[in-house]
């Protein structure tokens, strides 16, 4: 697996190669043919979200490759050693784009052949860039069977350069006459794919903005499938994030976009279905540094191994059913109306409205609900009933900052605010939620280890360590609030 980061040009047949000697030692030209097949489904599903499902032949990395768009210019490349079948995608690749064919067949769509000139730019031993000059005969299948033939270069930076080269080497192909290519691959300039479509709304209103922020939220959630599925650091947090984004946003702007009850229930479905591992991961690495940093003496017994180990076998196990959520055909179910929801929503009168004055409508009403749960947290005299109360002042905490994140794009800097004071005081009563789900999680574990005879001290210590973290966090919140409300009255 590894980052590409590339930039492509096209070139007229004539074209030269300039000389690149002054940035950097070059090497080559060597030459290679390449013979590549390319898969999709029938309606171009992966081409259409800018991913390539490849099975390549010749050159320096011949095998299966699957490539996922990772922002400008870069992507993410999985590989996969060749295999002979040439109709059979390997499991391992096939799962990893269900979240886009959703159980429709893999088949060839188009096929590549390359005659490649390879010039690398060296320092010593380290590889900085490489400079691909590529003769590129394209045949594309479908009712009828089209062939087309073009030139390309590619730059593409390798581990030892930097992106300031990169842009360098780009700046010398352009004098010498290159263009920066518009297709972010070749196969979607054999192919033109069609993009996902996008609702047509009006002209600086309100559904044209939150429609924007929907179809980039829906992108974020399909572009973390993959590296959940291959349980990559962080991605079933980035996933878990995108779902509570959509489900916040479609509570917030309910006027704008209706009828979407059910899409909401099913974001909360999957976000319940990843947060069970996020939460074991989280929980794991906190109890790891906090025995870290106690004295080795005050360690006692198989501590590390019963909340190190057994967690991890527990997330594991969590990562089992996360992927089991994520083959089944509610989940395809779900992403079907993130589609549509994009695609065709029902939009309510609200969302002809301008955008600027009906949405800042709504972020306000959104920050009034986390005062008013604060005042009913406030208005409970039992102190244990008052903690879950403030559990809803976190929660419109979290849905008053996403509102504001989604209208930062037309408000501006007041937005970008407002989103920091909510984003403060979700995370310092997050910080107090931690600790009392923590210490729960101590007890827990220490329940199986008592029951064997083992030494208990060690849970007990970090219950203490806990709890006095929550309680800290939850006696700091009077000030934190005093400070955000402060602020806040800037805002509006």
């Amino acid at each position: 697996m590894g980052i590409e980061i590339e930039e492509k040009f096209d070139v007229p047949p004539d074209y030269t190669i300039p000389d690149l000697s002054r940035l950097a030692t070059v090497e080559g030209p060597k030459s290679y043919e390449l013979v590549a097949l390319y898969y999709d489904t029938a309606d171009l599903r992966l081409a259409a979200r800018g991913i390539t499902l490849r099975r390549r032949r010749g050159g320096t990395d011949p095998g299966w490759h699957v490539k996922l768009p990772m922002g400008k210019d870069a992507r993410q490349e999985i590989t996969h050693p060749l295999t002979r079948s040439t109709k059979v995608v390997p499991q391992e690749l096939a799962d990893l784009v269900r979240a886009y064919t959703r159980g429709a067949e893999l088949r060839v769509v188009a096929d590549l052949t390359t005659r490649r000139s390879v010039t690398v730019l060296r320092d010593g031993d380290d590889r900085l860039v490489e400079i691909a000059d590529d003769r590129v005969k394209g045949t594309k299948y479908g009712d009828d069977t089209v062939i087309v033939r073009w030139r390309e270069v590619e730059a593409e930076l390798l581990e030892g350069g930097t992106r300031e080269l990169l842009a360098k080497v780009g700046k010398r192909l352009r004098k010498a006459g290159a263009t920066p290519s518009p297709a972010a691959s070749k196969l979607a300039r054999l192919l033109e794919p069609a993009p996902p479509p996008v609702a047509a709304t009006v002209p600086g209103s309100a559904g044209e903005v939150v429609i924007a922020y929907l179809a980039g939220q829906v992108q974020a959630l399909l572009s973390q499938d993959p590296r959940v599925r291959r349980a990559e650091e962080d991605a079933v947090h980035q996933m878990r994030v995108a779902s509570r984004r959509l489900r916040g946003t479609l509570k917030a702007f309910r006027s704008v976009v209706t009828n979407t009850d059910h899409v909401q229930d099913e974001l909360r479905w999957i976000a319940t279905v990843l947060g069970e591992a996020r939460d074991l991961e989280v929980i794991r690495a906190r109890f790891a540094g906090e025995l870290r940093d106690l004295p080795p003496e005050l360690v006692v017994g198989p501590v590390r191994n019963r909340l190190g180990h057994d967690l991890l076998e527990r997330e594991r196990q969590a990562y089992g059913r996360i992927n089991e959520a994520l083959s089944g055909e509610r989940y395809y179910r779900l992403l079907d109306a993130l589609d549509a929801l994009v695609a065709t929503p029902q939009l309510g009168k609200a969302a002809r409205e301008p955008a600027r004055d009906k949405l800042r409508d709504v972020a306000e009403a959104n920050w009034r609900r986390v005062t008013k749960k604060y005042d009913i947290a406030m208005a409970v005299d039992d102190l244990r009933h008052r903690e879950i109360a403030m559990h809803d002042v976190r929660k419109a905490a979290k849905r008053a900052r996403y509102t504001a994140e989604a209208l930062r794009p037309i408000l501006g800097g007041r937005m970008k605010r407002l989103a920091k004071l909510a984003e403060r005081v979700q995370e310092i009563l997050g910080a107090h939620q931690d600790g009392v789900v923590a210490q729960e999680t101590l007890l827990k574990e220490a329940e199986p280890a008592r029951r064997a005879g083992e030494d208990t001290f060690t849970y007990g210590l970090l219950v203490g360590i806990e709890r006095n973290a929550a309680d800290r966090a939850y006696a700091e919140f009077p000030r934190v609030w005093k400070k955000t409300m402060k602020a806040a009255r800037k805002v509006f």
